[in-house]
């Protein structure tokens, strides 16, 4: 007998399944069986991956180019990577500092699981990206989460980074322009951040740049290295083309850091899943070598929908919603429905049950904000056609007048 056998691990009690992964899983399922949903849950461009960049991928099947590739990347890609941190950073890295992933949540795996041992602690600002926490623990680290205020446009200061440091501290994760709230750290902002870290020689810095070239406004993007050389040997910029270059699919991460970091990282992805796809290794060199033009006339796409979705969703009695500065996503409060009762009478407790009652209600597929450890508010996604951002404002507008007190 054996019933009493538990066969998984007991790591896992500490992680939940990633919630925007199960709700997109649930509005696209709704949406298959013929619901008409507006599914704004995805933090994905709904731009096509670039032409070039498709072709770039042909020619390389056509070349035979299907075979395993170096474990964490290819040589002209990697020097490609280098090529663009030195071009859009200022930051000189060597091949052997860079490493190439099947996508940028592996580069984050990859580094913790070679870095953390059980107690370590890592300090992660919220609101956050809900996989931060979850991969912390499942490495038997201790997620030590740092609440941000909306005055401070959900930044975190240096008095709250200072008090969050303690002598089991290993990293502290950014993540400039932020998801979910769109935040941008400026330079002032990143050089204060800094001179705590130089103060806890012991703490390592994981900025997670992924969203780099979404920012509006006239800001310009820095990370913490370029802003704080000092701290060059103790950061590990993260990195891909997912969102710059619409190719979440493709599935390509990369980041640079310290040369003994990035050598342990490709000892593990050896173990794990080996060297990323070929093809995909292939297009993203066409991508970060290609043509750049495009980007900023996405940018300037992504803006109009952000000006027009904050200025719907403040119309709405109940919901406020401050201007992102960078990214994609908008992260409104939803604090006044919270007590309200819904036409079928039940009450709403928290932003869960917000965007469950905007999903049932009127086919809205929103994420709540306790999945990114700051409530009540809810993110919605405006990487969507304007029209279908349109209709879903119009949709939560009704769904909020329905509501009773």
């Amino acid at each position: 007998m054996i019933a009493n056998v538990r066969l998984l691990a007991g790591r896992l009690d500490k992680i939940a399944p990633s919630a925007t992964v199960g709700i997109n899983s649930l509005a696209l399922k709704m949406k298959a069986a013929g619901e008409d949903v507006m599914i704004l849950a995805a933090g994905e461009p709904d731009f096509e991956t670039p032409d070039h960049i498709k072709q770039a991928a042909i020619d390389a099947i056509w070349r035979g180019e299907t075979r395993y590739t170096n474990v964490d990347g290819t040589m002209p890609l990697k020097q490609a990577v280098a090529a663009k941190f030195k071009r859009a950073n200022g930051l000189d890295y060597d091949v052997a500092q860079i490493t190439v992933s099947a996508g940028g949540k592996q580069v984050i795996s990859n580094a913790l699981i070679a870095t953390i041992n059980a107690g370590d602690e890592v300090v992660i600002p919220a609101p956050y990206w809900v996989s931060y926490p979850d991969l912390v623990s499942l490495c038997e680290g201790v997620p030590v989460i740092v609440p941000t205020q909306a005055v401070n446009g959900y930044k975190m200061t240096a008095q709250e980074l200072d008090r969050a440091i303690t002598p089991k501290t290993k990293w502290l994760i950014l993540n400039s322009p932020s998801n979910p709230t769109g935040a941008v750290y400026s330079q002032g902002e990143l050089k204060a951040l800094g001179e705590v870290l130089l103060r806890h020689p012991h703490v390592f810095v994981m900025t997670d740049d992924i969203y780099e070239p979404i920012v509006y406004d006239g800001l310009v993007f820095t990370t913490i290295a370029q802003v704080v050389p000092e701290l060059y040997e103790r950061t590990l910029v993260v990195n891909g083309v997912s969102k710059a270059y619409n190719m979440t699919g493709w599935r390509i991460g990369y980041g640079a850091g310290p040369q003994s970091l990035i050598k342990a990282m490709a000892g593990i992805q050896s173990h794990l899943t080996a060297c990323p796809c070929s093809i995909s290794q292939a297009a993203s060199l066409a991508a970060l070598t290609g043509p750049q033009d495009f980007i900023a006339r996405q940018r300037d796409v992504f803006c109009a929908r952000r000006d027009k979705i904050v200025a719907d969703l403040n119309a709405i009695e109940g919901i406020e919603c401050p201007l992102p500065q960078g990214a994609f996503y908008v992260y409104p409060s939803c604090g006044a429905l919270i007590g309200k009762q819904t036409p079928q009478g039940k009450v709403l407790q928290n932003d869960q049950d917000v965007v469950t009652y905007f999903l049932e209600a009127k086919k809205v597929a929103l994420v709540h904000g306790a999945a990114f450890g700051m409530s009540p508010c809810f993110r919605i996604s405006y990487a969507a056609a304007q029209e279908v951002l349109d209709e879903a404002c119009r949709r939560i507008a009704q769904a909020v007048a329905d509501l009773r007190a």
